[in-house]
């Protein structure tokens, strides 16, 4: 399958994940997770980003973060991951690749949406049976942006977070919002409200991102129904 172009810009916020190859476990010990979050720290002072949210799984991470420049995230991601890999072949004995080939990321609209990506992050381990409570996980943001850890990693985020944020960040996600993160993933299409979203896949070249998969369909005249019409038709047939 033809990989989706990215069109990784500036100034945007991205939701940035990995996993390891072939779903490998990644972080073995309390090390392995502690030294990945100090190259993150050391990552972000050589090549300029500003974390928001991050939060380390056992074969898997996400971190949500602004470059200050276009190159700065592939350089961010390229430079901590070879670093990664490199230690830890030499700590645990291992060859080979260790974390899949290609990081994704998508970009997130600065609203509400970037709330909800926020809460998916840090209550990535209450959904996944780890833990009861997202500060019981040592290896995310969120003792940070609860303020119960002094901010060493992530800065103060763009849209500020509500006082009961810890509530809400242990709280069930609806399942269509978890379709749809899972879909912003997997095709790396901007979260955001559909109009927002076809208006900037537009003018960032990544319409296929969003576009339907499979032939096109054909209204009652024989017309093929594309175009702006047609896409925000689309969209909000297609997302919640």
């Amino acid at each position: 399958m033809p990989r989706n172009a990215r069109g990784l810009t500036g100034q945007f916020v991205y939701h940035v994940f990995n996993h390891g190859n072939g779903r490998q476990k990644v972080f073995r010990t309390e090390e392995d997770y502690q030294f990945f979050i100090e190259l993150m720290d050391k990552a972000k002072q050589i090549h300029p980003v500003k974390i928001f949210a991050h939060c380390l799984m056992p074969n898997h991470f996400h971190v949500v973060l602004q470059p200050e420049e276009a190159g700065d995230l592939s350089r961010w991601v390229h430079w901590l991951l070879t670093s990664h890999v490199h230690h830890h072949h030499l700590i645990h004995k291992t060859k080979g690749h260790l974390w899949q080939d290609r990081f994704r990321a998508f970009i997130i609209q600065e609203d509400a949406h970037f709330l909800s990506v926020m809460r998916f992050v840090e209550g990535n381990p209450v959904r996944k049976g780890l833990v009861e409570s997202a500060d019981q996980w040592p290896w995310s943001s969120h003792r940070e942006n609860i303020g119960r850890k002094e901010r060493r990693i992530v800065c103060p985020c763009p849209v500020e977070l509500p006082p009961f944020w810890a509530e809400f960040v242990n709280s069930p996600i609806l399942r269509t919002e978890l379709s749809r993160l899972h879909a912003c993933e997997w095709r790396q299409s901007p979260y955001g409200d559909p109009v927002w979203q076809f208006e900037l896949c537009r003018k960032l070249g990544l319409e296929s991102t969003i576009r339907p998969r499979g032939r096109p369909r054909k209204n009652g005249n024989g017309n093929e129904n594309g175009g702006i019409t047609g896409g925000l038709k689309w969209l909000r047939r297609n997302v919640p």
